[in-house]
């Protein structure tokens, strides 16, 4: 029979549900629920004898400033707005336009080329900006007018742009890892060297998809028929407009595992770096500036108001002795260690079909990795095979942020259908990914084992 304490600890995450499918905003519904349930085991305790774990008196308030105070402190989380602002910047720098240009004419000319040079681009975005909204948006009105003029078929199009501007969340610098080293206490650097390999391994994953789909399905991807010849010049261009995003690449991720930059101290390398290139490109304006640091800071504090909610949800929920009850039922799992960790993905993917990753990664990833390490397994490899799980919560229905971003610039006549069936295979390769990093943990730990 469930102790009051457990019941408490059920009721409290599935308030928290309902209220999330009411539209309620997140931040409000984290902090909302949090005091609810103080008051609700207090109050129990006092008149009713209630087994509420340690939450027996108005003590927890001094907790939770307690600990906002050390959320707010943290010196690893002065690096979120400024690799946010290095994405946006980077987006308004014309480097992604040069890019596509000279890859449509070098790669066009062959069948699934443009879809080709879409994701090439893709990862060079995800592994200098981080943000999949304005990858995805920035893809979508650079690369989906030209595919469809050319005769691809509006679901493929659409799930390469989608699983493409996708690839951010997980190639460093990530935003993700980032807040997930936060609540885990471990090496961001760590993380990110990590997450290199699966997200790399997954773009790869994307482009033997696009080329075997184009050879074997024609109707998907026609070549087209009337581009200039390969010239010497169009090859040094091509080469000319890489340059740049790989030096920021360098400058940013080389800095991190080399060691001579801290990753707070490299996004701030990453957002220098980012203006410089937009001065270059002359579109360094005090409008461009100002709207960058604007959208930087209503970014920046959307999701710090999730942190804060989340603090406090995770606060009440501990006192309550969530964390001791969700271990104790996931050790009780007739699985055994793999099957547990494979129950555990298995959640996360189907939360991703109705929470963003924030509320994943801040809710559930605190509560369940510690039970994965005391069944023996390495803390980093979890925290990114996590990582690869939330990166499909992009692209499932009904809640896909990459999926909305996508409708929301795409070409009249893309409708959401054509957009849910392209981003089937991708999400299928996703999955892919997920077993291969659970099978073979090297793919994760390698890199940082050489690093250190």
């Amino acid at each position: 029979m469930l102790a009051t304490n457990e019941i408490l600890v059920i009721a409290m995450l599935g308030s928290f549900i309902a209220l999330i499918f009411t539209g309620f905003p997140v931040a409000w519904a984290l902090a909302g629920v949090s005091i609810a349930f103080t008051f609700i085991a207090i109050h129990g305790h006092e008149m009713f004898g209630w087994d509420t774990y340690f939450l027996t008196d108005m003590r927890i308030f001094g907790v939770f400033v307690q600990r906002i105070w050390a959320q707010m402190s943290n010196w690893i989380l002065v690096a979120l707005p400024m690799f946010i602002f290095m994405g946006l910047m980077l987006e308004r720098s014309g480097v992604t336009e040069k890019l596509m240009e000279n890859f449509i004419k070098l790669f066009g000319r062959f069948r699934g080329g443009l879809a080709l040079g879409v994701v090439l681009i893709g990862i060079l975005l995800a592994a200098s900006t981080g943000i999949v909204g304005a990858s995805v948006v920035l893809l979508a009105l650079l690369s989906m007018p030209i595919m469809l003029q050319q005769g691809y078929n509006k679901g493929f199009a659409s799930g390469v742009v989608a699983s493409a501007g996708t690839l951010g969340i997980l190639i460093p610098p990530s935003i993700m890892l980032i807040i997930m080293a936060d609540q885990m206490s471990v090496s961001v650097g760590n993380l990110f060297m990590g997450a290199l390999i699966p997200g790399l391994m997954l773009g790869v994953f994307y482009i033997i998809y696009i080329l075997g789909a184009s050879f074997f399905f024609k109707k998907l991807a026609p070549a087209p028929t009337d581009l200039p010849p390969v010239t010497a010049k169009l090859v040094f261009n091509t080469l000319l407009a890489v340059v740049p995003p790989l030096l920021l690449i360098l400058a940013v991720l080389g800095s991190i595992f080399m060691g001579i930059a801290t990753p707070t101290e490299a996004s701030g390398v990453g957002a220098f770096g980012a203006t410089l290139l937009a001065a270059v490109n002359g579109r360094l304006n005090w409008a461009v500036l100002k709207d960058v640091g604007i959208k930087t800071t209503l970014t920046t504090a959307f999701i710090f108001g999730i942190f804060l909610g989340a603090t406090m949800f995770a606060v009440v929920m501990r006192q309550l002795g969530g964390d001791e009850f969700i271990t104790q039922s996931l050790q009780a799992l007739p699985f055994g260690p793999s099957g547990v960790v494979l129950t555990i993905l298995f959640i996360a993917f189907l939360a991703g079909f109705f929470l963003d990753w924030l509320e994943i990664s801040l809710i559930m990833l605190p509560l369940v990795a510690p039970v994965v390490v005391l069944l023996g397994f390495d803390q980093i490899w979890f925290i990114v095979l996590f990582a690869v799980v939330l990166q499909t919560s992009f692209l499932t229905p009904p809640v896909g942020f990459s999926l909305f971003y996508l409708k929301g610039v795409a070409p009249p006549g893309v409708t959401i259908i054509d957009i849910y069936k392209g981003v089937l295979p991708f999400v299928a390769l996703q999955l892919l990914a997920v077993l291969l990093v659970f099978l073979f943990p090297k793919i994760v730990l390698w890199l940082p084992d050489r690093m250190l």
